[in-house]
């Protein structure tokens, strides 16, 4: 296996998830994997954006998940694609004020996005399914196209019990929020670049580029 880096609670794996299969250990799976829409971005001026990889079709998402099987696990994703097979709920993340993305000449943005709750095992309070959480803002951002806020994954983290794999790892705020919530989690990035980039964030000290609103 191709570790990348390790500290007393998180192991990151530079990799493909498909191949690179120490993730499937854990105990919940959350993560922000392709959404099969080709994402660019039509509006950040003076920052070049770069194709996320696989994010052409939903297929990655649909293997990861078919490896992972019938435990817990929280996706985000899209309603411009299909969902994953067997959501048992749908979640908002609620981004505020910030138009997202989308058809930039529609006077509406999009300013959610969706994540799908599959499997069992999940704990604490009963309450809605929107979390409003602000988008880290594009001057002040890990240096990636569609990061999460680390407030966010704490959040959804906080529902689930036992170690968290993310075999999408991104920008790493899955791998951030468990650490900062005393978690062990297990994540797989296919590109150095991102690798790099989490290694990086963890490194330092944990920053919350989005703290619940």
């Amino acid at each position: 296996m191709s570790l990348y880096y390790q500290d007393d609670l998180v192991t990151l794996y530079h990799g493909d998830c498909l191949t690179e299969t120490a993730w499937l250990a854990a105990d919940v799976l959350v993560t922000d994997p392709p959404y099969g829409m080709a994402y660019a971005s039509g509006r950040v001026k003076g920052r070049p954006e770069r194709a996320i990889a696989g994010d052409g079709d939903v297929l990655a998402r649909d293997q990861a998940l078919a490896l992972w099987g019938k435990g817990p696990a929280i996706v985000f994703g899209t309603w411009r694609v299909p969902k994953p097979a067997n959501v048992k709920q749908t979640g908002i993340w609620d981004k505020g004020d910030d138009p997202g993305m989308g058809d930039l000449t529609m006077p509406w943005g999009s300013s959610f996005e969706e994540f799908y709750i599959l499997g069992t095992g999940f704990v604490g309070k009963r309450g809605g399914a929107v979390i409003r959480a602000k988008k880290p803002p594009v001057n002040n951002r890990p240096d990636h196209p569609t990061p999460k806020p680390v407030g966010l994954m704490e959040a959804l983290i906080g529902n689930t019990v036992g170690v968290v794999a993310d075999p999408f790892a991104g920008s790493g705020a899955t791998l951030l929020a468990a650490r900062n919530l005393g978690r062990a989690s297990v994540g797989v990035e296919l590109e150095e670049r991102y690798c790099e980039l989490i290694a990086k964030r963890l490194q330092q000290q944990a920053f919350d580029f989005g703290a619940l609103a």
